[in-house]
């Protein structure tokens, strides 16, 4: 790719129409080349550095550029001087035996997505499942957010909340009125959905998928949590005592 499309790769049109999003940062080029060791396609990465970084150990082809010329290819104002096109998957992991799938219902926020992300790639053994109209996963933003969780979590997208029913045999969701998060019931299923920021899942859905409905229980006066943070919480609750 020549460095007027690599630019383009900030818009998600791009991204899907050259089939690469961009790595930015010492921590996510670690983070791409320690994937990398273990997914093949990640191999046909390729970097691209200023002099400060012309002698940054990569098994990636490289490219030594300017100042000038990273400052227009970087997401960030103040770019560290190294970057890399990654070749976006063509299809997730299979699943392995014991894995929990959490659903995001039209997220969209990048910064919520990519804490998810970073969540799920700590505990290990989940998937993440994206309804269409979900914000991009290989957003800058989003890429930033996950701090390299994004390369650790399989990761599905375009996911119609209909397809559930056939792909999983229980599933659960979060309501004020719900049963408790700390029960055995809760760490039975198979996936767990949550809803866009504002809006939730729309309950006619989660009616027809009989989505078991469970609280998380808090004392204070506000009326509800942060989407990450719901997250965060019940899969703590699934992983505790495992």
């Amino acid at each position: 790719m020549n460095l007027a499309d690599i630019k383009k790769l900030h818009q998600k049109k791009y991204r899907q129409s050259f089939g690469h999003f961009l790595v930015e940062g010492e921590h996510l080029i670690l983070e791409l080349q320690k994937a990398a060791t273990g997914q093949p396609a990640l191999k046909a990465s390729e970097l691209y550095v200023t002099g400060a970084y012309e002698h940054w150990q990569s098994p990636f082809r490289t490219h030594v550029i300017s100042d000038r010329q990273m400052a227009q290819l970087a997401d960030t104002r103040t770019p560290q001087g190294i970057l890399a096109v990654v070749p976006m998957p063509k299809r997730p992991a299979e699943p392995v035996p014991g894995e929990k799938a959490i659903y995001l219902h039209e997220v969209q926020d990048p910064g919520n997505l990519g804490t998810i992300l970073r969540t799920l790639a700590w505990f290990g053994g989940f998937r993440c499942l994206l309804s269409p109209g979900s914000v991009d996963p290989f957003n800058p933003k989003v890429v930033r957010a996950s701090m390299g969780a994004l390369f650790h979590v399989p990761l599905e997208t375009d996911v119609a909340l209909t397809s559930l029913v056939d792909r999983y045999q229980s599933l659960a969701c979060l309501d004020l009125n719900g049963g408790s998060m700390a029960s055995r019931g809760f760490r039975e299923h198979d996936c767990y959905l949550f809803g866009n920021e504002a809006r939730g899942v729309p309950r006619e859905a989660l009616n027809q998928l009989k989505a078991v409905s469970y609280s998380i229980q808090g004392q204070g006066q506000i009326e509800s949590l942060n989407l990450a943070s719901a997250v965060n919480m019940c899969t703590y609750e699934l992983m505790r005592d495992l």
